[in-house]
């Protein structure tokens, strides 16, 4: 199974300490020095009147960067656009370390106000053609997942738990780590050896 279109979720810790409006004046310094590895950002997005809805979001060609509001959960989101070269694996640290690099970008923007969850987040697939939202999805991604985190990680001291079953909605899992993560370590991550 090839998994595209990749989603990661940060969750905010706790209640988010900072009027998320003033995340639009440094989403647009983003697209002005094109602060993104890998992304061309063209511009922002400030949807912050839909309740539960995308927040406010620096829009790119290939990848899109979020402080999101979705399920009623504020938390940052990196969402891939364009298609990806490589191995599931890879795709999988690719966009952990994107939404940690974007994490990391607003937590210096605003020392003490975001706190962000060390311990879990969203994978989630963006496409229900290649992944429809079913147990059978499940069941197939499951390997490749636990193969992408455990590269990421070092370890497999982590569970997941698969979201809604309702086939409507896209396939996407909760990844909870029993032990915490650093950002800054993701944010540079490539792929490590699995430590016994």
């Amino acid at each position: 199974m090839e998994l595209q279109h990749l989603i990661i979720k940060i969750p905010v810790d706790g209640a988010l300490g900072l009027d998320p409006a003033k995340i639009v004046d440094v989403l647009h310094q983003w697209v002005a020095r094109q602060v993104m590895p890998g992304v061309l950002l063209v511009d922002v997005a400030e949807l912050l009147h839909v309740p539960n809805g995308p927040g406010v979001i620096a829009v790119g060609h290939e990848a899109d960067f979020a402080l999101d509001h979705t399920g009623d959960a504020w938390g940052v989101l990196y969402r891939r656009k364009t298609i990806l070269p490589g191995t599931n694996r890879e795709r999988i640290a690719q966009a952990i370390q994107s939404a940690a690099q974007m994490a990391l970008r607003l937590q210096e923007a605003f020392p003490g106000a975001l706190k962000l969850s060390c311990t879990e987040f969203d994978l989630i697939v963006n496409d229900r053609g290649l992944a429809p939202n079913t147990s059978e999805t499940y069941a197939a991604a499951l390997p490749e997942i636990e193969a992408g985190l455990r590269g990421v990680f070092g370890h497999g001291d982590f569970n997941l738990t698969h979201h809604d079953g309702e086939r409507r909605q896209r396939f996407g899992v909760t990844v909870k780590s029993a032990q915490p993560f650093d950002l800054a370590v993701l944010a540079g991550a490539g792929l490590r050896e699995v430590s016994a």
